[in-house]
């Protein structure tokens, strides 16, 4: 195994992580010298050009994509993938060194986010078929498409992040900033009424306060949203939060690290391949970070729909087993 001798496209995000995209890159490229992969840098310049990157990269011949960079950015490499027509998607290898500000994709993997263990992952070349989400959205009065790779919110969530966007652009970023918004934007969202559909069956109608929709466990810098998902099951996990009160956040916050939030009475658990989300008045969808549009939502599975490197380890827990 391995894949060291494979020449990679790296698309750096100069800018994830608060700069840490340009600041660690000269020692993420000095790890993956001594290592011994080979490597073709190029920098994100703007907002969705890692999708053009990758576009433009299948079509040259590229088959190795490393993502230097955070959630956002898998997000458009992902996107990308679909996109472009010229090969499958899953006969891309996608590789990620962890240098945003969550990296909730990297942590649902139990990978480090130390760039030598990242490296070390990369030359020693486990590979995984992980599941991808697709949402079909309304956005001004059109139907919209994305992919997801890790995670996607309606309602409260997408108003959190509509927020931190906000305030990225003034550059105010912490290590709590996610958590420290979560708590702020209580107070400014309005719970909708809502009615969600999972695999055909009505498993809600009524004021919702927020949907979590998940192929893997985290979001928000590792906030356990999904706990119970499992990233090439074929389906979605979903976690529906009813109308509560702000001493439940306070006193039960716990739960959202350890995996206990289904321990909390106003949130279900649901699981299905397809979803419907329709709301009065419309609510807004988020997708890996990703502001997008709003209700009606569409949401299916592609199973195992791109191939991503692993560490050693996940690969022995959950790989290995499959092939015996």
């Amino acid at each position: 195994m391995g894949f060291a001798d494979e020449k990679w496209f790296v698309i750096v995000n100069p800018v994830a992580g608060g700069g840490r995209g340009l600041d660690d890159f000269p020692l993420i490229s000095r790890l993956m010298r001594e290592a011994g992969i080979h490597a073709e840098p190029v920098f994100t310049e703007h907002k969705f050009h890692a999708v053009e990157l990758t576009v433009s990269a299948v079509k040259e011949g590229y088959r190795h994509i490393l993502v230097v960079g955070g959630d956002g950015t898998l997000h458009e490499v992902v996107n990308g993938l679909y996109i472009q027509q010229v090969a499958k998607p899953t006969d891309v290898l996608l590789a990620v060194v962890g240098v945003g500000s969550g990296n909730d994709w990297v942590r649902s993997f139990g990978a480090s986010t130390r760039y030598q263990d990242a490296v070390r992952n990369i030359k020693e070349g486990y590979a995984f078929l992980q599941d991808v989400g697709e949402v079909t959205y309304e956005e001004s009065q059109y139907r919209q498409k994305r992919y997801v790779a890790n995670v996607a919110g309606v309602g409260f969530d997408a108003h959190v992040i509509r927020l931190i966007s906000h305030q990225e652009k003034k550059g105010k970023r912490s290590a709590w900033h996610y958590t420290g918004n979560l708590l702020r934007s209580y107070f400014g969202y309005k719970s909708t009424g809502v009615k969600i559909w999972v695999d055909d069956k009505r498993v809600y109608n009524g004021l919702l306060f927020s949907v979590a929709l998940g192929i893997c466990k985290y979001h928000g810098g590792g906030i356990q949203q999904l706990p119970e998902a499992v990233s090439d099951d074929g389906m979605w996990d979903l976690t529906l939060v009813k109308p509560f009160h702000f001493w439940h956040v306070i006193f039960r916050l716990r739960y959202l690290y350890n995996g206990g939030i289904y321990r909390i009475g106003h949130v279900i658990h649901e699981r299905g391949s397809r979803v419907r989300i329709e709301s009065s008045p419309e609510v807004s969808l988020e997708a890996d970070g990703e502001l997008l549009g709003e209700t009606p939502l569409d949401f299916s599975i592609i199973p195992r729909g791109i191939k991503v490197v692993v560490s050693k380890e996940f690969y022995d827990r959950r790989v290995k087993p499959q092939e015996v």
